[in-house]
């Protein structure tokens, strides 16, 4: 097995290691401006050389370059070793491809060119107070009223709605239509009378999730994306995205390699943790299981070189990610004893600090972004492997 890059990909990673090294971080008086405005000048010069943005068209504000999933995978680690800004980020690359991919004309001149860069920022609103793993049961309303969409309801656990100027949103447009099918895809401005955003302070002091509540809210009847009705086909495209955003290998990896030492530093009985043979069994099977996901992406990677589809094993990223990172995180927070009381520090830590209470709270959060994992596996059994799909679910989807 010969997992190296030919020379033609090697000299293209000496171009983007190049490119990094004079172009981030920014310099002189570049370097004084804003983060996101840093983070979006620089978008701009990577998408101008063919580095970002590589599926979509110049006329959408992309680079438009031909697929090629081993220059990707090299812009991809390059850019995350020097931690330049690449994608803004879900939930905003999830919309980028899902507006591609769904949107009009106009919407994806409209929204593509300012999102791809970082300078629009959206929010996802999904979930409700009663509509989570369920989603199809949601009850925020849209009604076209003359030439726009009127929307009233709640979401929850809304992603930066605190920063974000715009979200997109399913609500019920037909409430007689079976709950797959009477739901639309909207793209809303936040800044208007009838929404309102409300933190929700978390466990370790942070306030990264919302509430979105709508009163007669108001978006122009054409900023929707698909057609009435077909706002379970649209989300399911943006959900997959997410899924493949939460189930890379490589933050797992990294994650594991500040375990790892987090044990050299620590001490256990008098002496390194590491040097302890329970927390060296724990760190070995631990370590087994990252290599197999890196090496599951690498299969990965090569039968999209070959332009085969994934199938099942595609299905498994987000499920396999989130349970090694909660495997990490829980032996990170056993490593740290008595520390690991103490308050989560939040946005208050130190610089380089990777805050393990918090860590090991968030692996509980990820195994529900994007589909909890009895979802996943329903996904995988279902969609992936043939098996019939759930009694009940059956019946609920009728």
């Amino acid at each position: 097995m010969d997992l190296g890059f030919s020379e033609e990909h090697e000299a293209f990673r000496e171009e983007v290691r190049r490119f990094l090294a004079d172009g981030w971080p920014l310099k002189g008086e570049e370097a004084n401006l804003k983060r996101r405005a840093q983070a979006a000048l620089f978008r701009k010069r990577a998408i101008e050389r063919g580095y970002l943005a590589r599926a979509i068209p110049k006329a959408y504000g992309g680079s438009e370059r031909p697929s090629d999933p081993l220059r990707a995978t090299i812009i991809a680690s390059e850019f995350a070793r020097v931690h330049a800004p690449r994608d803004p980020g879900a939930p905003i690359s999830q919309l980028i491809a899902t507006l591609a991919s769904h949107g009009t004309e106009q919407q994806k001149k409209k929204f593509l060119p300012p999102t791809i860069t970082g300078e629009m920022v959206w929010c996802q609103g999904y979930s409700e107070p009663g509509a989570g793993s369920d989603l199809a049961s949601l009850r925020t309303k849209a009604e076209l009223v003359g030439d726009e969409w009127v929307i009233n309801g709640q979401k929850i656990w809304t992603t930066a709605a605190g920063v974000a100027h715009m979200i997109y949103l399913l609500c019920r447009t037909d409430p007689d239509a079976p709950k797959h099918k009477g739901m639309s895809y909207l793209l809303v401005d936040l800044n208007q009378p009838g929404i309102e955003v409300r933190p929700l302070k978390e466990m370790n002091g942070d306030a990264h999730f919302n509430e979105v509540f709508f009163d007669d809210a108001r978006t122009p009847a054409d900023y929707i994306v698909g057609r009435p009705g077909e706002g379970w086909i649209v989300s399911r495209s943006t959900l997959a995205h997410e899924r493949n955003a939460v189930g890379a290998s490589v933050a797992v990896r990294v994650q594991f390699e500040r375990l790892v030492e987090l044990a050299r530093t620590s001490e256990r009985n008098g002496r390194p943790a590491i040097e302890d043979p329970i927390i060296r069994d724990r760190l070995a099977e631990l370590d087994g299981y990252v290599t197999s996901h890196e090496y599951s992406g690498y299969r990965q990677l090569t039968m999209d070189v070959r332009g085969e589809k994934r199938g099942a094993i595609g299905m498994m990223n987000k499920l396999v990610s989130t349970e090694i990172g909660h495997r990490v995180a829980k032996l990170a927070f056993d490593l740290a004893g008595e520390a690991g009381l103490r308050a989560p520090l939040g946005d208050r830590k130190p610089k380089g600090d990777p805050d393990w209470m918090t860590q090991y709270m968030m692996s509980l959060g990820l195994s529900i972004a994007g589909g909890t994992s009895d979802i996943q596996r329903n996904i995988i059994g279902e969609r992936g492997l043939g098996l019939p799909r759930d009694f009940v679910a059956q019946k609920g989807a009728r």
